[in-house]
């Protein structure tokens, strides 16, 4: 920079009693305020892509619940099943969730919108102009695009790199998020002996770039904890796992919607077909006879292999009509309605 002014100037190049590169054109900078606000540029950059991803994601989700609102299928807890709930219910709690991580980004960007650039060495501002420590930030912003503020204790901003531990935290939370959803259909032939077998590779990918995260965020915050007095040295680890985090996770988001959930189908007949043979069902007639009469009734149901209609049908506990109304599974998707309460209904 200082060579090309020399040149505008009519100078030599290399000639530096006209224009310094460090009197002139440094004026002042350090790398312990530039280095950080280039990182945090960097992570708003790729955050505000990652952003993008996952509001794609959420309206991809939100798409699915609707088309699948219809669909009954058995609830599943500890791998076994629970009660009755809609698939679309399922795949709307996975767009809530997506959201919630979509908050967090803000949050994210917000952590990063705060730099300590004018605190030169270890944040005293020292050997730079009055003028440039108040007009580098607004500067920055205008050129950039990006809106940042200067921190208002500089010496703080400058030794201290808890706001990457936070942004990585929720970099972090988003990737187990997506992975417990990742565990979707199959996409293709898994095996070159085993005929049929296929394997879940676009959910696995999610699954990898989640455990990568997860690492990079423990290195990330060993190394914010690792600082001494006045300044970090341990910077660049920090934004090397910061920015392959972010970045890993737009990509496995971008791959996940249009290699997996786009293409989601239920298989209706089969999901209501479960349902109506689970003993999961049971749980409805509690109110009606009590946990104890409901266990048993479950306990004949798996000995016997006899559905649990049949076997409150025999032993008089509900009449078919009250039984239609109880054992619904449509009803026992919808909170805070009580078996008694749809009978009065």
């Amino acid at each position: 920079i200082a060579n090309r002014a020399i040149e505008i100037l009519g100078g030599k190049k290399g000639d530096y009693s006209a224009i310094n590169p460090n009197d002139d054109v440094n004026c002042g900078q350090s790398t312990n305020d530039v280095i950080p606000t280039a990182g945090k540029m960097t992570s708003l950059r790729l955050l505000q892509n990652l952003k993008k991803e996952l509001l794609r994601l959420h309206g991809a989700l939100c798409k699915k619940a609707e088309e699948f609102d219809h669909v009954i299928k058995m609830g599943r807890t500890q791998m076994q099943d629970a009660v009755p709930i809609r698939l679309g219910q399922e795949f709307q709690a996975y767009s809530d969730a997506i959201m919630r991580d979509i908050h967090r980004m803000d949050k994210a960007m917000d952590e990063m919108r705060t730099v300590n650039m004018g605190g030169t060495a270890v944040g005293t501002g020292i050997n730079a102009d009055e003028a440039y420590v108040s007009r580098i930030v607004p500067n920055l912003s205008k050129i950039s695009d990006i809106q940042f503020v200067q921190a208002f204790d500089l010496i703080d901003a400058t030794q201290n790199l808890d706001p990457f531990v936070a942004v990585s935290g929720a970099v972090k939370a988003c990737a187990v998020t997506l992975s417990k959803i990742a565990n979707l259909p199959a996409k293709q032939n898994g095996s070159s002996i085993m005929p049929g077998k296929v394997n879940p590779v676009i959910p696995e990918v999610v699954n990898q770039v989640a455990f990568n995260i997860i690492g990079n965020d423990v290195t990330i915050t060993m190394a914010a904890e690792g600082g001494q007095l006045e300044l970090n040295a341990f910077e660049p680890i920090v934004f090397y796992c910061l920015f392959q985090s972010i970045d890993t996770l737009a990509y496995a988001v971008q791959t996940f919607i249009d290699n997996c959930v786009t293409g989601i189908t239920a298989n209706e007949e089969r999901c209501r077909q479960l349902v109506e043979n689970s003993i999961g069902v049971i749980t409805a007639i509690c109110p009606h006879v009590g946990y104890e009469k409901a266990a048993e009734i479950a306990k004949k149901a798996m000995k016997t292999g006899e559905s649990i209609r049949n076997l409150i049908l025999r032993e008089g506990l509900l009449s078919e009509k009250e039984m239609e109304t109880v054992l619904d599974p449509v009803n026992m998707t919808e909170p805070g309605i009580s078996g008694k309460e749809l009978l009065r209904k």
